[in-house]
């Protein structure tokens, strides 16, 4: 998995090659992530491999779109939103060091990477949007344009 990615909002194409079945039943609680750590929110797949935006989790967070908890997240780069708001399990672990995580990335890369582009150029595969109120909500989590 690539922890780089190209600059949001560069005229990366967005297509949705495969639907991803993994987050949605994703099981992981609140107090997985703590303030301070560095974690990555998976957008598509460039050069055969995931990638994903590096942002650091900043402060608890109520999600909106699913009522549950959630972490106030900071992208270091900025950009158009560079605070937002994730469920826990939209993020996994930076360091590669969380058995948890790992198992996660590596579901996304058995159901994700075979039926994706595989180009040299990134593809954001559409998996989540942000909201008006700066909420990251996963595709299969929108609720009535919410």
């Amino acid at each position: 998995m690539s922890d780089s990615l190209p600059p949001p909002n560069t005229g990366i194409p967005v297509l949705s090659p495969t639907p991803d079945p993994v987050t949605p039943d994703r099981d992981i609680t609140h107090r997985h992530f703590q303030p301070r750590e560095e974690v990555l929110v998976l957008k598509g797949i460039a050069r055969g491999r995931l990638w994903g935006r590096s942002m650091r989790v900043v402060t608890p967070s109520w999600h909106t779109p699913t009522d549950k908890d959630g972490w106030r997240l900071r992208d270091p780069n900025g950009g158009r939103q560079t605070y937002i708001t994730a469920h826990p399990g939209y993020l996994a672990h930076a360091t590669g060091h969380c058995p948890d995580c790992l198992i996660y990335l590596h579901a996304m890369e058995e159901h994700s990477l075979p039926e994706g582009p595989h180009g040299a150029d990134p593809v954001d595969c559409g998996w989540y949007t942000t909201t008006a109120l700066g909420q990251l909500v996963h595709v299969a989590d929108t609720r009535g344009g919410q």
